[in-house]
């Protein structure tokens, strides 16, 4: 995967959890985890690398606290786009 993208968890029409995925190989796994800002959660590699980040309270999403996490990690930032169906539920 070369670009990121963002996959939301439905229930009842409202968002429970979200996933943003970072570029990766297809075959990187998590091997563990850091907690930044509330309800941010980023997945590592064995080797480091950053692969995704776990949005657990989708309700309190904003777009500044994820584009500060993707700045830390040498990221692009994301747009309001990219999180629409986060932001407008």
């Amino acid at each position: 995967m070369r670009e990121p993208y963002l996959e939301v968890t439905f229930r009842h029409g409202r968002p429970i959890a979200a996933y943003y995925y970072l570029p990766r190989a297809t075959d990187q796994k998590s091997a563990r985890t850091r907690r930044v800002e509330p309800g941010l959660v980023i997945d590592f590699t064995a080797d480091g690398q950053a692969i995704g980040i776990e949005i657990t309270t989708p309700a309190k999403a904003s777009l500044a606290a994820l584009n500060a996490v993707l700045q830390e990690l040498g990221q692009a930032p994301a747009s309001e786009a990219d999180l629409a169906p986060v932001l407008a539920a």
